[in-house]
């Protein structure tokens, strides 16, 4: 809470501030960055073993690999989120697994699933593009902007 704040409280809320600070437990914020780091590792590790495993079976080249890579990724983030699984990794491992494009694919097909009940165009459809919508529009405008300053630069 901002020094401002705290000047508009009462004294009863200043005390009541102190004593809901002093009963907060303490984050363990070494411990859940080892997690992360340690889980978000894993994923990627597991990325490049499936890039590898495109490369070296499929004979895709190291550019192409990556599109099947990200979508055996995407699946199998989908598949664990449907069983239950992923939220118990997340639960654990924190922001180790939002971060990868597992976590979006997570996020997506969590809304998805909430929402089963209301129907699928109005339930499942609009509630995944609730999320999924700002990400995929500042994808495309991130994108249109780069392409300009390069068609401005080589112009």
């Amino acid at each position: 809470m901002s020094s401002q704040k705290k000047k508009n409280l009462t004294p009863t809320q200043q005390k009541y501030q102190a004593f809901a600070k002093a009963r907060e437990p303490k984050r363990p914020v070494l411990l859940n960055s080892i997690r992360a780091f340690f889980v978000g590792g894993i994923i990627c590790t597991l990325g490049q073993a499936l890039q590898w495993m495109y490369m070296t079976y499929f004979k895709f080249d190291e550019v192409t690999a990556s599109n099947p890579t990200v979508a055996t990724l995407i699946i199998i983030s989908v598949l664990l989120t449907g069983f239950g699984v992923y939220d118990h990794i997340a639960q654990w491992a924190g922001a180790g697994t939002a971060v990868p494009v597992t976590g979006f694919a997570n996020s997506v097909c969590s809304a998805a699933i909430e929402h089963r009940s209301e129907g699928y165009v109005l339930g499942v459809g609009g509630n995944m593009f609730k999320l999924a919508g700002s990400v995929i529009v500042y994808g495309v405008f991130s994108a249109f902007v780069v392409a300009l300053i390069k068609i401005i630069l080589k112009g």
